[in-house]
């Protein structure tokens, strides 16, 4: 029995003892070579696309003996920078770079090469940093809601990125949990939706993540997550918007849920942070998902996205004091002196939070205004272009999160169409489905009608050549497809494996 062939089993409630059975197995010589010839072709695929430099370009396993000039150093990073740029520059890249105006680029650059030895770990030396931390917070936290949040005191810090934000918040609520209720084995309530950034904070903190279904619309069923609320819950979660379908989920009644329990809600709006409230002053119809909402006792956003901030950036907000105090790091008998920082690193480069808050300060309220504006009127532009395709259906009701599938082709198919049409689109699962998250780049004239006129390309290449070899859609088929999950992981470690080959 091949992949293909694992495929298409239905294991239902066997697949727990076939992935034992599979991870026995591996322990075989004769096993491993079969998967060995297996995943031959997929890696090969998978290797092109990570290493595209190699052989062109000089690698560096050891030191050189004799330091490379640093004008030669310069033009390297120079050469795969133009390389690498043309992509995200003319509009063919889903989410990853939010901004990209060459003006705004250079501004970043510029803040950040002024405060570039800075390091928020010594506020003594670098206060400043403390400033443009805590102004970049406060400005997040009322842009969510946080003055109209009734006794509340909304307060958090900045973070890495979103999956630093989310996790910070999950073993806050673990911590508060066992320190409050003795709660030993902790639950954590989430939608399948939700991103897997929860499953790694269930992973790294010893706790149970209990997924609930989504409706037919991919929002969270209220009805489910009220039945996975157990005495050892400790947190709810919904997402605005979710990653997978750009949708918000209902925050409201999920928070009200968690209230009524005594237990804590995070809105994950690390996507949607900096979109929906200004679409909501702009006149959409989006549902509450902050701080006005009293149920609502975190949220994570990220300014490194639509906040328009160099990457590296997010904010991780709590309703009160005491919650973001089980977030901080402290000891006081370290040989060492007092050490203490608020999230995960010690050391932590301060030119991020430096131009963040300067992307913040320069944009405003009417520049984040009219960025939405754009994007949201492209968004409603590619979401028609799409439902024009007969071939094609949009899944929720998204805004500028737009994600597709069909019923008549295999959409992974369409999605390495695309990827040969140089568009760089995210492959989703559960359903088999592609999205788009629109960014200025797409905004942009011309790109939004570029990719309606590919994707109606490709759905007609896809139709005449459906089992075309090669490209990336066995992998993914094979993701949405394969019941033993431990075959597809296998393939994930060898593709971080082949990140870090020289």
């Amino acid at each position: 029995m091949d992949l293909k062939d694992l495929a298409s089993l239905k294991l239902g409630p066997l697949e727990p003892l076939v992935a034992r059975i599979y991870r026995y197995a591996k322990r075989f010589p004769a096993v491993r070579e079969r998967l060995e010839a297996e995943y031959a072709p997929i890696m090969d695929e998978l290797r092109k696309s990570a290493k595209p430099y190699a052989e062109k370009t000089e690698s560096y396993a050891a030191l050189p003996l004799e330091g490379v000039r640093r004008n030669d150093v310069l033009a390297e990073l120079r050469t795969l920078d133009e390389q690498e740029s043309a992509r995200w520059q003319d509009g063919y890249v889903s989410g990853a770079v939010y901004h990209g105006d060459p003006e705004h680029i250079a501004f970043l650059n510029e803040a950040y090469a002024i405060t570039s030895q800075t390091n928020p770990l010594h506020s003594d030396l670098w206060p400043s940093i403390a400033k443009y931390e805590a102004e970049i917070v406060s400005m997040t936290a009322n842009m969510l809601g946080a003055g109209r949040a009734t006794g509340a005191s909304v307060c958090g810090t900045v973070a890495s990125g979103g999956t630093e934000s989310i996790l910070l918040a999950m073993r806050s609520y673990r911590d508060r949990a066992r320190e409050t209720k003795g709660i030993t084995s902790p639950e954590l309530v989430v939608p399948t939706t939700a991103h897997a950034a929860f499953d790694k904070a269930a992973q790294y903190f010893g706790i149970e993540l209990v997924k609930v279904p989504v409706g037919p619309d991919f929002r969270a069923d209220v009805a489910a997550t009220k039945k996975a609320i157990t005495k050892n819950t400790i947190c709810v979660v919904g997402s605005a918007v979710s990653f997978p379908h750009g949708v918000v989920d209902p925050i409201e009644e999920l928070s009200e849920l968690a209230r009524k329990r005594g237990i804590g809600f995070h809105t994950d709006a690390c996507l949607g942070g900096f979109i929906l409230p200004w679409a909501e002053k702009l006149g959409y119809e989006i549902p509450p998902f902050d701080f006005r909402l009293p149920g609502v006792t975190s949220m994570s956003a990220d300014t490194h996205k639509y906040g328009y901030a160099a990457k590296g950036t997010s904010v991780v907000l709590y309703r009160n004091y005491d919650l973001r105090h089980y977030q901080y790091y402290k000891v006081a008998d370290w040989p060492g002196g007092l050490y203490f920082s608020p999230t995960f690193a010690g050391s932590r480069p301060g030119a991020l939070s430096a131009a963040c808050w300067a992307a913040m300060v320069s944009i405003g309220e009417n520049g984040y205004m009219d960025a939405t504006r754009k994007i949201l009127e492209t968004g409603a532009k590619i979401r028609a272009g799409i439902e024009s395709i007969p071939e094609l259906r949009v899944l929720g009701d998204p805004l500028w999160v737009i994600a597709m599938g069909s019923d008549q082709l295999d959409i992974y198919r369409v999605l390495d169409f695309m990827t040969k049409r140089s568009w760089n689109l995210n492959g989703l699962h559960k359903p088999a489905s592609v999205h788009i998250a629109v960014t200025l780049r797409h905004t942009e004239h011309g790109v939004a009608e570029r990719f309606l006129d590919d994707l109606r390309a490709a759905v007609e290449h896809t139709k005449t050549q459906p089992a075309e070899e090669g490209g990336m859609a066995p992998v993914y088929g094979m993701a949405s497809t394969v019941p033993v999950k431990g075959l597809v992981t296998d393939l994930l470690e060898r593709y971080l494996d082949v990140l870090y080959e020289v």
